[in-house]
């Protein structure tokens, strides 16, 4: 009985894969539509607008899991089939602008940020929509709609520079794998073979930290060399300012270890004919610093001795969505980042508004919440005061944790964490 019980559970897994595949191929070519928009506005409000759209010849995402309900980050791209108005594919992200609107600075000025987003090319008319999470409902309201047509004329199909680009490790399919991409930056011509050997180095340490070490098997890993005019980024706080393919730099809204790139067309020019699911930019230099956002692309330092887990902390931010739960660290944000009404969306830190949505089902029975930071719990996961940013209001699964100061991930982190590899290897 029971091996006829599993032989059925099986079928009908099977079926239901077919099944998804089949849509994949009903609605989509196995190629990207990328599309470049533009955000802009301040602390108040924003909007978008469309800048380009280009036909690129990978498509390495999932082909079964097209439908995104983890419901992370502050923006959603929504694909509809134009002629049923179905929902055939959607994903959350976040971007640097989001940032940007909680600082002071947004409280003073208008700006606009390039962004860059790709889905499945469509084999038959659709809708795109771009919609943006309101920090006081959180809820997702429409920022752009787009009717495209994939034969339309004003789609760009040009190609772009073919950058070096060197296999790090092969473990499959691009659609059963996720394929997980470092960029250099700051590297010279002369200095490209030290990127792949970078490169490397940090394959490593990514599969060498818990959970990723047991899911090796589900990525494939690619570094794509830049060639840079100059070493390094920008440190702009310090008047150093270097011509490189990716313009990045330290200082982001003022913060001195804050390294990333306002610059997404240029990433995205990168990886146009390269499988690409999660973007790691290595930063030629020993300075202390990174950065990263999720779905969007997470940034790091080649030589400095903190870097391995500066690398994960970040990666853990891009790729699953993992809140910072740190609270003492200088920012730049102000204390209006998270709303303190509402549950955040990210797996590892609550308001307790809604924790049933989070790792309560992890507690071990007993255990008070919020809870207490002494001894009998202190080693324990828990609900602990302090993260996000703030001292009260938010909380974290456990004292000690990657996302906040670089111990080993807490589970809370590391289901999100294994959720996300199966999301993205369609599983």
């Amino acid at each position: 009985m029971g091996n006829k019980l599993s032989l059925t559970i099986l079928a009908l897994f099977y079926v239901l894969a077919t099944f998804a595949q089949a849509g994949f191929d009903n609605w989509f070519e196995k190629k990207s539509l990328r599309v470049d928009f533009a955000l802009s506005g301040n602390s108040e409000y924003q909007a978008a607008a469309l800048q380009q759209l280009r036909e690129e010849p990978v498509w390495a995402g999932p082909v079964k899991n097209l439908i995104d309900d983890f419901y992370y980050g502050g923006y959603y791209a929504n694909v509809y089939d134009k002629s049923s108005g179905q929902l055939i594919y959607s994903r959350g992200f976040n971007t640097l602008f989001e940032e940007w609107r909680s600082t002071e600075q947004a409280k003073k000025e208008v700006q606009s940020w390039t962004n860059s987003v790709s889905v499945p090319f469509p084999k038959k008319e659709i809708v795109l929509e771009i919609t943006g999470r309101d920090k006081e409902d959180m809820r997702f309201h429409t920022l752009l709609k787009l009717d495209i047509d994939p034969t339309s004329i004003f789609i760009d199909r040009s190609k772009l520079k073919e950058n070096k680009t060197t296999n790090i490790q092969n473990k499959g399919d691009l659609a059963d794998k996720i394929d997980l991409v470092f960029l250099g930056e700051g590297y010279t011509a002369e200095e490209q073979d030290k990127f792949v050997a970078d490169a490397r180095k940090f394959t490593e340490s990514l599969f060498k930290t818990p959970p990723f070490d047991t899911r090796r098997e589900d990525f494939n890993v690619w570094a794509v060399g830049l060639i840079s005019e100059e070493s390094g980024p920008d440190v702009s706080g310090k008047g150093i300012f270097k011509n490189t393919a990716l313009n990045s730099g330290y200082y982001t809204f003022g913060v001195d270890r804050y390294l990333t790139t306002p610059d997404m067309k240029s990433i995205r020019d990168a990886v146009w004919n390269v499988p690409c699911d999660a973007i790691f930019i290595l930063v030629n230099t020993d300075m202390y610093g990174g950065g990263g956002m999720y779905n969007f692309y997470a940034m790091g330092t080649s030589d400095n001795p903190r870097t391995p887990v500066v690398f994960v902390h970040e990666f853990g931010h891009s790729f699953a969505g993992l809140a910072d739960e740190y609270f003492s660290s200088e920012v730049a944000y102000d204390d209006g980042f998270y709303n303190l009404k509402r549950e955040p969306w990210e797996p590892n830190i609550t308001t307790l508004i809604d924790f049933d949505s989070k790792w309560k089902d992890l507690l071990p029975a007993g255990i008070p919440v919020p809870t207490p930071l002494d001894n009998a719990h202190k080693n324990n996961i828990g609900v602990f005061e302090g993260g996000g940013y703030l001292a009260k209001g938010i909380y974290r699964p456990m004292d000690h944790c990657m996302m906040r100061d670089y111990a080993p991930f807490c589970p809370a982190c590391s289901r999100a964490i294994l959720r996300m590899i199966d999301f993205l290897s369609d599983k």
